[in-house]
């Protein structure tokens, strides 16, 4: 792996209308930070869900930028889902240093921050450097990039971190392609990573420490591990599934309520009830 980045840090998922997002993500049991607005550079806003080592960016468009054209774009390709996915940078300028010696022309490191209402009611502000790998660098239609957290504690507050679904990290985040090894192993080539194929013939590429792992599969694969549920609205490549370990699916299940539906080893709510995103609690 490379030196300057942990696993998974977080998922971001690019939605239309962020307020009504947020809405969506709380009805299933996840506790919702408060808005966050970016710099009018971003032209962009978000809400967090927060885990214990990782969380979930709902992320929308308040204004138009440059800086925000990719993500645009996503949307008006592919509609609401997981556009890019962070990893936790030791070091962003070492680490687009890293991969600049392996040949990305890596974009950044770039210092932004954002306003914070603490539970107190007291105000601050989340500080980020984050570097980019190029654009056109995407994995399973994945973009990817690191950010290495200034103020962990006005992020992680602990009050965001309780959830009635009892999510508690990410386990896996899992994309669909028609050809998920040559994805695979790009994604294993950009972090100097490994691709490990598994039984069921997914492949799995660790992100790095005790973090979520990729999961690279074919559609028909996605729907035979999730046999019953609806994929309408499911790409043919890009990131479409959250796994998340649960404390109890018990209370998962009741948190989700009509949206999700219950297995003997998960509870899984479709890709149309969580801005196309498939949604999974499991069991740790």
């Amino acid at each position: 792996m490379l030196k300057n980045i942990v696993g998974i840090d977080h998922a971001v998922v690019a939605v239309k209308d962020l307020d009504r997002a947020a809405e969506g993500w709380k009805k299933l049991g996840f506790t919702i930070s408060p808005r966050g607005t970016h710099s009018a550079k971003m032209g962009s806003g978000n809400y967090t869900i927060m885990l214990g080592p990782d969380y979930v960016e709902l992320l929308g468009v308040l204004a138009e930028t440059e800086h925000n054209a990719p993500m645009r774009a996503f949307i008006g390709r592919r509609g609401e889902g997981i556009e890019r996915i962070a990893f936790t940078a030791i070091d962003s300028a070492a680490g687009a240093e890293e991969i600049r010696a392996r040949g990305y022309a890596a974009l950044g490191p770039t210092d932004f921050e954002r306003p914070v209402t603490m539970p107190d009611g007291s105000q601050s502000a989340a500080k980020f450097r984050v570097f980019h790998w190029p654009v056109d660098e995407a994995p399973g239609g994945i973009r990817i990039f690191a950010c290495q957290h200034k103020t962990r504690e006005t992020v992680w507050i602990p009050e965001l971190q309780k959830h009635a679904n009892t999510a508690k990290r990410l386990k896996r985040v899992m994309i669909v392609s028609p050809e998920p090894e040559k994805d695979a192993q790009h994604l294993a080539r950009m972090i100097d990573g490994v691709v490990r194929p598994e039984a069921d013939g997914s492949l799995t590429v660790p992100s790095g420490s005790d973090r979520a792992d990729f999961v690279f599969l074919t559609r028909e694969a996605l729907g035979l591990q999730f046999p019953g549920v609806s994929l309408t609205g499911a790409p043919e490549r890009g990131g479409i599934a959250l796994v998340f370990v649960a404390g109890d699916l018990n209370t998962a299940e009741k948190a989700v309520g009509t949206a999700g539906a219950r297995s003997e080893v998960s509870v899984v709510v479709p890709p149309s009830a969580a801005n196309g995103v498939l949604l999974a609690f499991v069991a740790d």
